[in-house]
């Protein structure tokens, strides 16, 4: 069954009223759309790359990087055939694999007119990884999608376990205004975790959650009272929101090592909701060794957020547990999986089941 999107408008009276669906001129206007704000996607995306030409012959709407250093294949739909626009994609993705360091650097310059590092450095504050281009995702865009186009990709995804997916935009009018809609065909996070799950080993159940310190932030707060925390953007917060009550984490600091285990007993919450215990106390009313907790504190988007951790072992900064080949890696919170960094930790931190 095809996806078809609805869009209501509440009155005054609480009565819902339905809005018309009004038609995109050209899906090209989608491609302009993402390729200035990829946000759009609810993904956390640089764009390296427009109308890249492969070695085939073919010409990548969209070629992108994520945090990781993994590459995303953003394609539209148009008016190609279930079977052109997946064969299409498969196709690049078969080009995308091989492609190296330099490589991907030519494209970001050709686009961007700036090297590789230098971009990602900008767009996402940090350093790009060692390892880029280790995985690949691809992605069709659509102003809507057909039945023969989601059973094909469905069918990629849960078969074969290949991390396509699809998402289609509708767009609405109330004869003053436009309004866009989102909607994924699969959720995102399901569609990588069984494609990793050909890679990887499988999921333990422990969270990797870094622990940043800085003017926002303090590990010394973070064991005294009880939790994590994250902001000051909400790409740096969003993650956070992974982690549900009865979750195992391991607080990791970067350059340093592992230097707690616990255990989430409150989601993630904005430091001046987020009450301490019993003490009906918020995180603002407490003496913090972090001078700027309370900075934009009443802004969703830029507020720090914390997540509740009963704490079972932590060490100070400097007596932080590492080895050589230790899992790390600049993501606030991903799923921890690699069993030679989960054997040592369990023994440095005491875990027995």
């Amino acid at each position: 069954m095809a996806i078809n999107m609805k869009l209501w408008c509440v009155n005054q009276d609480t009565s819902l009223k339905e809005l018309p669906e009004s038609s995109l001129e050209a899906e090209s206007i989608l491609e302009d759309w993402i390729a200035k704000d990829p946000s759009l996607l609810g993904m956390e995306l640089l764009i390296i790359g427009r109308q890249a030409t492969t070695k085939f012959g073919g010409r990548v709407d969209l070629l992108a990087i994520d945090r990781q250093g993994d590459i995303t294949i953003i394609e539209l739909k148009r008016d190609k055939t279930p079977r052109e626009i997946v064969a299409q994609v498969l196709d690049y993705a078969s080009w995308i694999r091989d492609l190296t360091y330099k490589d991907l650097d030519a494209i970001t310059i050709n686009y961007l007119k700036k090297d590789l590092s230098s971009c990602f450095i900008e767009y996402f504050d940090e350093a790009i990884p060692l390892n880029i281009n280790v995985n690949h995702k691809m992605l069709i865009v659509a102003s809507e999608f057909d039945d023969s186009s989601q059973r094909i990709v469905e069918y990629l995804s849960e078969e074969y376990q290949v991390n396509i997916n699809a998402v289609f935009f509708s767009v609405f009018s109330d004869n003053k205004e436009k309004f866009i809609g989102r909607a994924w065909l699969m959720d995102p996070e399901n569609v990588q975790e069984k494609a990793e799950s050909r890679k990887q080993a499988p999921w333990t159940g422990f969270w990797f959650v870094n622990v940043g310190e800085g003017r926002h932030r303090n590990w010394e707060d973070n064991v005294k009272y009880g939790y994590i925390g994250a902001g000051q953007n909400s790409k740096y917060s969003d993650p956070l929101q992974k982690l549900k009550e009865g979750d195992n984490i391991f607080a990791y600091m970067a350059g340093l090592g592992y230097v707690g285990f616990g255990v989430v007993y409150k989601p993630a919450q904005m430091v001046k909701d987020f009450v301490i215990n019993e003490s009906g106390k918020t995180l603002l009313d407490l003496p913090l060794k972090a001078p700027n907790v309370s900075e934009n504190c009443d802004d969703p988007e830029l507020s720090e957020w914390a997540v509740g951790v009963n704490w079972k072992k932590t060490f100070n900064r400097n007596d932080a547990r590492t080895f050589k080949g230790v899992f790390a890696n600049q993501n606030i919170v991903c799923k921890l999986r690699h069993k030679p960094t989960i054997d040592f930790l369990r023994t440095q931190f005491e875990i027995n089941d």
